[in-house]
């Protein structure tokens, strides 16, 4: 049996502010030619298929579309939901659903019952564990130790526990988690509880594939524990990382192995630094043209309307930071930097610590008429 292993959709999720759903779709919906082309049986999404609890109705239609091109190309779905998701709205008529090869696995009552597949070898049980948010779940469960890794064991023990009364079925458990070990970056939202987000890797021990989902970088944690990452990079964080799924197979002894297999990028992210007018016009910028472009610039000024600027060459300029070469030396402390100075130095002094630079003469010269049009207002 062939499983495509997915997670981290986030359909809906916009970047800097720039609507994505078109470059989601896109995608999104290659992944139905990845089912045919490698005769995937079942399309696992590990959580967070929508960026957030409420999607809107544009964001909704995308990922239906998505799922009935999958369904289309041959293959059954498992989707459990994510810390973006809300499990209750993700869930609704999900009895329905799995009668046309959709299973959405949201309750946490039934995490423990799994979706059968079978091949040649027999079943394959799929488990799908909903996000687990600790101090809800840990009551719902029946669990008094707190945080991820209580709520997360006592999972496991139910899916362990039914798995031991179906011999010789392969199984798989779908999990949104942070697992030890695991590399984040910037575009996931914390789950932390207390200050503590992980889960040790031996929490799932005793299944033949975890399909985790929530990092978006893909990663290896052990042979039968990956992360397939996000299908597209959602900060300029993942601007290095190879977007991909995992084609996971199973044979009658079990995990048979897991292969990468890479997605389209839609855009590419480009960080550039240096002075803007040396951005605007260097020949070795040409290929971030047409890519979404973070600029981090380094003038001693702070250059004005950087953004709008850099979108004449840049069009999908989307994010600027100003770091001026050298760098601001000292803290600004409030009260020791005013202490004993006129509002003149103190307005000289602000200009200087935001900008680099003191006032020129015409600046001075307004920052006065300022201070003495405010006296004025204070006397009448």
């Amino acid at each position: 049996m062939r499983l495509l292993h997915t997670s981290d959709w986030h359909v809906g999720r916009t970047f800097h502010g720039r609507d994505l759903l078109a470059e989601q779709e896109a995608v999104l919906g290659g992944l139905a030619d990845l089912v045919s082309d490698e005769r995937v049986d079942v399309v696992l999404v590990s959580g967070d298929l929508f960026d957030r609890a409420v999607p809107n109705a544009e964001a909704i239609a995308v990922c239906t579309r998505v799922l009935e091109r999958l369904r289309a190309a041959g293959a059954q779905v498992v989707v459990t939901p994510g810390n973006h998701d809300s499990a209750a709205r993700l869930g609704l008529f999900g009895g329905f659903a799995a009668a046309g090869g959709l299973h959405l696995r949201t309750r946490v009552a039934d995490l423990h019952e799994p979706v059968l597949f079978g091949d040649a070898d027999g079943p394959v049980a799929v488990y799908g564990i909903p996000f687990l948010e600790p101090e809800t779940a840990r009551h719902a469960l029946g669990v008094e130790g707190k945080g991820h890794e209580a709520v997360l064991t006592e999972a496991m023990r139910r899916v362990r526990a039914d798995l031991a009364g179906r011999p010789g079925a392969r199984s798989v458990v779908l999990a949104h988690a942070f697992v030890t070990g695991g590399e984040p970056c910037e575009s996931e939202r914390t789950i932390a509880v207390g200050g503590v987000q992980d889960v040790p890797a031996g929490v799932f021990a005793g299944v033949d594939y975890v399909a985790l989902g929530h990092l978006h970088g893909q990663q290896t944690l052990a042979d039968g524990l990956r992360y397939s990452g996000s299908p597209m990079a959602y900060s300029f964080s993942e601007s290095q990382q190879v977007k991909s799924v995992w084609l996971v197979e199973v044979d009658g002894s079990g995990l048979a192995g897991a292969e990468r297999r890479t997605l389209p990028v839609p855009r590419r992210l480009s960080t550039l630094t240096g002075a803007i007018e040396d951005l605007l016009v260097d020949p070795g910028h040409t290929a971030a043209e047409d890519h979404f472009v973070s600029a981090v610039l380094t003038d001693a000024v702070r250059p004005l309307d950087s953004l709008r600027r850099l979108r004449a060459r840049f069009p999908h300029a989307v994010h600027v930071e100003w770091r001026p070469e050298g760098g601001r030396t000292g803290e600004l402390r409030f009260a020791e930097r005013i202490r004993g100075r006129s509002d003149e130095e103190i307005g000289c002094c602000f200009l200087e610590d935001v900008r680099g630079e003191p006032p020129n003469e015409r600046e001075l010269s307004l920052l006065r008429e300022a201070i003495a049009a405010a006296a004025r207002e204070e006397a009448s």
